[in-house]
């Protein structure tokens, strides 16, 4: 079956290319955009030209939102998808954020045409560095349950990896449910400028819900709807 692969951070980005490693021997196609599109939600182009650039046989660098890139995939380069795969995201999707996010949007899209999809994110500890070689060994092991599970029409998953310390145990996957709580928000003011500053970890987390689940170590996965 062909695979869609595709992300928000941009078809050059290091969690692409460990999604890749991760669906390593399936037929895949690679369509994501071809600069950063992180927290654009469910952003569409409707008023301009988006460009497209053939990278290879298999990978489509696009000019737009990781929406666009889905909508051209499953229109333009195949008509035979049969899933859409939406990461490695560096940093946590998690809960109330599957509403900015790119990453999310991606599968939610494809979930809208009756295309199956899960997408991966992977919790930033800290401003810590990513091991993509370990995100890519669970992101393999959380798929091959996922690829084989039945989905609603219309469902998707939503999956996020724990920011692992040296020497902690492998993580547990959790079924859970998503939080509902705010993402936090807080601006550094100069002048007339504000800048975000709202700390993520500091967040409000429903006990038993992903953020919860994700935040003590575990592999959080929600099936969410259109």
């Amino acid at each position: 079956m062909t695979i869609i692969l595709t992300n928000d951070d941009g078809i050059d980005a290091p969690g692409i290319k460990a999604l890749i490693k991760a669906v390593n021997g399936k037929n895949v196609i690679i369509a994501a955009p071809a600069d950063h599109q992180s927290g654009c939600g469910h952003q569409v182009t409707t008023t301009h030209a988006i460009n497209l650039q053939r990278r290879s046989e298999t990978e489509y660098a696009i000019a737009g939102t990781p929406v666009d890139c889905v909508r051209i995939a499953i229109t333009q380069i195949n008509s035979d998808v049969k899933f859409v795969l939406s990461g490695i995201n560096a940093g946590g999707n998690l809960g109330v954020d599957a509403y900015i996010s790119g990453t999310v949007a991606a599968v939610r899209e494809a979930a809208m045409h009756g295309i199956p999809g899960v997408a991966i994110s992977h919790y930033r500890k800290a401003k810590q560095n990513f091991d993509w070689d370990m995100a890519a060994k669970l992101t393999a092991e959380v798929l091959a349950d996922l690829l084989k599970r039945p989905l609603e029409p219309g469902s998707f998953w939503n999956v996020n990896l724990p920011h692992l310390q040296p020497g902690e145990p492998d993580p547990d996957v959790v079924f859970c449910q998503a939080c509902t709580k705010p993402l936090p928000v807080n601006y550094r003011i100069e002048g007339d400028d504000f800048y975000y500053v709202g700390e993520y970890g500091k967040r409000d987390r429903t006990p038993g819900s992903d953020v919860d689940v994700c935040f003590s170590g575990n592999i959080a996965v929600t099936q969410l709807k259109v």
